[in-house]
């Protein structure tokens, strides 16, 4: 039996990357380096920053991603895609395409005599009213079919406008703000006090590396991103679970918030 991998928020094609295809070979290069000890691997949401199947029509590129995960797929290798809050409408192209498991929601696993819950993370833990109307409505299959309808020119530089000004706000992913504050991390307490205690956590959506004791029994890990901090999870045979950061090719070391991060 081999490692079982976990990564979140790549936003492969986002805009405001420098150099798109540059972290797509990045993102390439860690699966390669992983593909030969790993059983599973559970892409924890946000993967690309924006995606929309059309009925004949999807995204033009990530083709470089894709088709290494399709090559992991034959090769044995269990692939979970949690959609998150930026590819929410992946339908039936990409499971059928790569041969992956499609999760659009939390789930509760086993693993190597181990509990975990899994979730991308947006929208548990807050009560903003304006953020389960703006989840129900891109969940609404009838505002879907009618996504449909526009062109998917206009819908995809819309799509990636909206998610460029987002980023440029600079209030997207706010630093650490102490447990009292983070929404999963109090999300996860009150799982525990309600007595559900599984012995991980693991979550994306914040863009933060977090590694912390909940409970002596329950572990919590945010995953970070594929755009500043190139990080992951693993869990080994015996179900023990660490967060790494993957570095490859003439990188340099440079501290941020903290935490060693590879640069380009």
């Amino acid at each position: 039996m081999g490692k079982i991998y976990f990564i979140s928020d790549c936003h492969l094609g986002a805009g405001t990357l420098e150099n798109p295809k540059d972290y797509e070979r990045r993102v390439v290069r860690f699966l390669e380096s992983i593909e030969d000890d790993c059983d599973e691997l559970f892409l924890m949401g946000d993967i690309i920053d924006y995606w929309f199947e059309f009925k004949h029509v999807v995204p033009k590129g990530f083709t470089r991603f894709l088709g290494k995960l399709g090559m992991m797929a034959d090769k044995g290798v269990k692939i979970h895609w949690f959609t998150g809050n930026h590819d929410i409408w992946i339908f039936g192209y990409l499971p059928e395409e790569i041969g992956c498991t499609l999760h659009t929601g939390p789930e509760v696993v086993e693993r190597n005599g181990r509990k975990l819950f899994l979730a991308h993370g947006d929208g548990l833990g807050e009560d903003s009213k304006m953020l389960k109307f703006m989840t129900g409505f891109f969940h609404n299959r009838l505002c879907q079919r009618m996504f449909r309808w526009i062109h998917p020119d206009l819908s995809t530089a819309f799509a990636h406008w909206w998610s460029r000004k987002s980023r440029l706000s600079g209030n997207e992913f706010p630093e650490y703000m102490g447990e009292d504050k983070e929404h999963l991390v109090q999300f996860a307490k009150k799982q525990i006090r309600e007595g559900f205690e599984p012995d991980y956590f693991i979550f994306g959506h914040r863009h933060i590396l977090l590694d912390i004791m909940l409970s002596r029994k329950s572990r919590m890990m945010i995953l970070g991103d594929w755009i500043m901090h190139f990080s992951y999870a693993v869990m080994d045979e015996d179900g023990e679970m660490s967060l790494d950061q993957f570095e490859y090719g003439d990188v340099e070391e440079e501290t941020r918030n903290g935490v060693s991060i590879a640069i380009f």
